[in-house]
């Protein structure tokens, strides 16, 4: 049956639904007519409630578990409560002043973009994650050292001070001052440009016979371009922190779904990949349950935002996982807002 929309509810339907829902997100627990007619509740009878908890669970908005437990809301009702009553708090001035912090705490952009992560976790006891901006830095320099027969390391510094090691198998019978040589020419073509900008520009040149590089140093270059095509590709595009906090109470007395729930996060690029679908949204999107086919069996939800640079261009994505009784009206401002204070810093 077609969910009906919110505007087609009563006003009596609507405050009992609103009720079930919000009961519901704050405990856990179903929500029966009892507790609906009692103080803080509706002036109704628990008969006449009871009648409408029947009537919005024959329109897919409400389930029972078992007889006499109460209400609980199906993914359509949660839906329906996110899109059409969900009133938003917006993050308070320490919620604020805490995401601003750490965010801003020097150092590499992985630094503030794994404490980030941390710290939506923290706040949400939920799962929190960031999609690293795809981008490559640009470099001033790299050397390669000899690590024994056959392999070399590659040491490439960036300009914003960054440092990464990458492995470089070495071809036989490799002649003296040949790494040299190559380690020369590789950073006279990267100074002021990506990887990706510095290969093309050396494949040019060794295609056209530009290069002085002999045959050996050539084919040293050769490798090194593979291996860091390679590993660009590869490169990790996602930090997830607080995975132990998706483990409650309930997600422990069910065995099968802890067990599918943790190898969805064990597939980060999947996660990535539905984290991918937020890039293009306008605004804060939620996935609810089955609505997102990686986290369908385990019942999770996910709450995300794109971050943009100065320019506006979407750079990454930063977001919230957890059950589907997530407090939605406090964490989509709360990453929403997230959001807004990494496009500051991506600049």
């Amino acid at each position: 049956m077609p969910t009906p929309p919110i505007t087609e509810m009563t006003t009596r339907a609507r405050d009992i639904f609103r009720l079930v829902v919000e009961g519901y997100l704050a405990t856990g627990a179903p929500v029966g007519s009892k507790i609906l007619a009692g103080p803080g509740g509706m002036n109704l009878s628990s008969a006449s409630i009871r009648s409408v908890l029947a009537d919005l669970e024959g329109q897919g908005l409400l389930a029972a578990p078992h007889t006499s437990a109460g209400r609980l809301p199906t993914e359509a009702g949660l839906r329906l409560f996110v899109d059409g009553i969900m009133q938003v708090a917006e993050p308070t001035v320490e919620e604020r002043l805490a995401i601003e912090s750490r965010i801003s705490t020097p150092g590499p952009i992985e630094a503030a973009l794994e404490a980030t992560s941390a710290l939506l976790s923290s706040l949400t006891s939920g799962a929190g994650v960031v999609m690293v901006p795809r981008r490559e830095p640009r470099l001033t320099h790299l050397q390669l050292v000899p690590l024994g027969p056959g392999r070399a390391l590659a040491v490439l510094v960036g300009e914003d001070g960054g440092v990464e090691n990458r492995i470089v198998e070495l071809p036989m019978g490799l002649p003296p001052g040949a790494l040299e040589e190559a380690s020369n020419y590789i950073s006279a073509h990267l100074i002021g440009r990506t990887l990706a900008e510095a290969a093309l520009a050396m494949r040019a040149d060794i295609s056209s016979g530009k290069s002085a590089l002999d045959a050996a140093s050539r084919d040293l270059v050769e490798r090194g371009l593979a291996v860091w095509s390679e590993d660009a590709m590869a490169r990790p595009v996602l930090i997830v922190r607080g995975q132990a906090n998706l483990l409650d109470e309930a997600a422990l007395t069910d065995l099968e779904r802890v067990r599918s729930l943790l190898d969805d996060l064990e597939n980060k690029q999947s996660v990535a990949d539905l984290l991918d679908t937020a890039r293009e949204a306008q605004a804060t999107r939620i996935f609810i349950g089955s609505e997102n086919r990686l986290f369908a069996l385990s019942g999770s939800s996910v709450i995300a935002s794109p971050y943009r640079d100065r320019e506006g261009k979407v750079v990454g994505v930063v977001g919230v996982i957890g059950p589907t009784r997530l407090n939605y009206a406090r964490v989509v401002p709360m990453v929403d807002f997230t959001a807004q204070s990494l496009g500051k810093l991506i600049g």
